[in-house]
């Protein structure tokens, strides 16, 4: 008898259908085929003792069992549920008449209940583009996949459920979420506040505006000043994820397997933070089974990368291309997979080896060379790309101890927010494809040369100081890009049409690491 059940698999960020064809006929073997990795192989032992501890006899016969199509490589566990109600099919202890109408994912345990599966997400949505009237997902998984709609999601904890909806004997309740309520309702809260933080208006001034503009930001200097606790702050203060951004970014979280049991939408921008220990594959991703990496992760968010200088150089210089495109193309001998990695790059270090190169107080015992030569472990096209420069200063005991509250998160995301404002409506006003496509520049980050040409044209004045920085410090093509960028978000902070001097004027002094003296300071 030949019975057929449906499931899916991920590459990437996409599912693929996956077709599960159970042949029984005389005899007693078992055959898998339909090119299944080693944990697909292993199935068979789980699904023996899943059936025969849910209270069922594994038929003795001949049991072949393709997964079509035959030519894409199967990889997970997530094919037990469908394996396992084919096989009880051939027996005729499910109705096969009706598993046309479904798709199914979920990992068996030996006593028949079901484990959480990677990429829930994709596979709901896969499987409302082929029509399916339902979906089985483990319980654990059910409420990503129920963020999709027009599709009945069923969130299984035993293998005996799925039996007895299909069976009609014990119809299952579709899990059904009111998406848009619980994203909305978990925009605005955040553990970490600005509020908290005393001082450092500077630095605030330097967050903002990179919140405002997308814009990179690297922070130095002494340990204790307060880089990590600003860094973790920033989510507090970008815009909010709009519902496809939340979409993009759940979906890959999703697909990593990082989702809680208890989250549907990410509602928060993510914040990723790898340790300075990471190797080039877990950041940006890939691997034998290829995995999204922290870059992907921190799509639409922030990736902070804490003393810059402790990371492996190969490690930072793998960095360089996505802050330009935004995606990063994985290329290896049996795949190739595009994750998207719009992410805003923020990063901190110590001035010098032993972090208190000119500290108001405390001595700093490090050599310029040695100065030179740490702050030289970060290349220069990585710098180029990093658009604001932000010295962090001690806080003084006096601010320290003042009791009131710095200005709100809430209040600074406001002047954000109607900045990104500013921007979103500039770019709409483009024709379609004019600057690289209107579609996929959202801030001013983001914009393309032709852009910057036509939105942040410095004046006669500007360009005169311009001129004399690029000459005073050796900038590059790409570092004058970056000021205007920056230029620009000043502005739009401002409430300025134009360009103007006072804009480049601190655009430039976000250029800190540019300057060829900055070592011989305070020696």
């Amino acid at each position: 008898m030949l019975v057929k059940t449906f499931s899916a698999s991920v590459q990437g960020l996409q599912a693929s259908a996956v077709t599960i064809e159970v042949n029984a006929t005389r005899g007693v073997r078992f055959v898998l085929v339909g090119l299944p990795d080693s944990a697909v192989k292993e199935s068979y032992e789980r699904i023996v003792a899943a059936i025969e501890n849910s209270g069922y006899t594994f038929p003795t016969r001949a049991i072949t069992i393709n997964m079509a199509p035959a030519d894409v490589r199967k990889e997970g566990s997530g094919f037990d549920l469908p394996m396992a109600i084919g096989i009880l099919a051939t027996e005729g202890a499910v109705d096969a008449n009706v598993l046309n109408r479904y798709m199914m994912v979920g990992e068996l345990s030996l006593d028949g209940s079901l484990q959480a599966i990677k990429g829930a997400l994709p596979i709901s949505i896969k499987a409302r583009e082929l029509g399916f009237e339902g979906l089985f997902v483990p319980e654990d998984n059910v409420r990503e996949a129920a963020v999709v709609n027009n599709l009945n999601v069923f969130g299984v904890r035993h293998i005996n459920q799925v039996i007895g909806h299909l069976n009609g004997i014990e119809p299952m309740k579709p899990t059904i979420i009111d998406t848009r309520a619980e994203f909305f309702s978990r925009q605005s809260v955040f553990e970490h506040d600005f509020a908290d933080v005393k001082g450092q208006e500077q630095v605030k001034r330097a967050l903002e505006i990179a919140a405002a503009g997308g814009h990179n930001l690297i922070m130095i200097g002494p340990p204790g000043s307060g880089k990590s606790m600003l860094a973790k702050r920033l989510p507090s203060i970008l815009p909010p994820l709009t519902l496809r951004e939340s979409l993009e970014t759940t979906q890959i979280h999703s697909v990593a397997g990082k989702l809680k049991s208890d989250c549907s939408l990410i509602a928060q921008r993510p914040f990723r933070s790898p340790h300075h220990t990471i190797s080039q594959v877990a950041l940006v991703g890939g691997g034998a089974n290829p995995q999204p990496g922290e870059i992907s992760l921190a799509h639409n968010g922030v990736l902070f990368c804490d003393e810059l200088p402790e990371f492996q150089r190969s490690v930072l210089e793998v960095l360089r291309q996505p802050l330009e495109d935004r995606v990063i193309n994985i290329s290896r001998a049996k795949y190739t997979i595009t994750y998207p990695c719009s992410f805003m790059f923020i990063a901190s270090m110590n001035p010098c080896p032993c972090g208190y190169y000119n500290h108001p107080d405390k001595h700093c015992c490090c050599t310029p060379g040695q100065i030179m030569k740490y702050l030289n472990k970060i290349s220069g096209p990585l710098l180029d790309r990093i658009d604001i420069h932000c010295e962090v200063q001690p806080v003084p005991f006096a601010q320290l101890s003042q009791m009131q509250p710095g200005e709100t998160s809430a209040v600074i995301r406001e002047r954000v927010i109607a900045a990104r404002k500013i921007q979103e409506e500039r770019f709409s006003s483009l024709p379609l494809g004019e600057g690289g496509g209107r579609g996929h520049i959202h801030c001013n980050a983001q914009m393309t040369e032709k852009m910057l040409h036509k939105f942040a044209e410095p004046d006669n004045a500007s360009l005169d100081m311009l001129r004399m920085a690029m000459e005073r410090l050796k900038l590059s093509a790409r570092a004058y890009s970056r000021i205007l960028k920056v230029a620009r978000t000043i502005a739009d902070l401002a409430g300025s049409e134009a360009v103007q001097t006072q804009h480049i004027a601190e655009a430039i002094g976000y250029r800190s690491l540019d300057r060829s003296d900055w070592a011989e300071r305070g020696t």
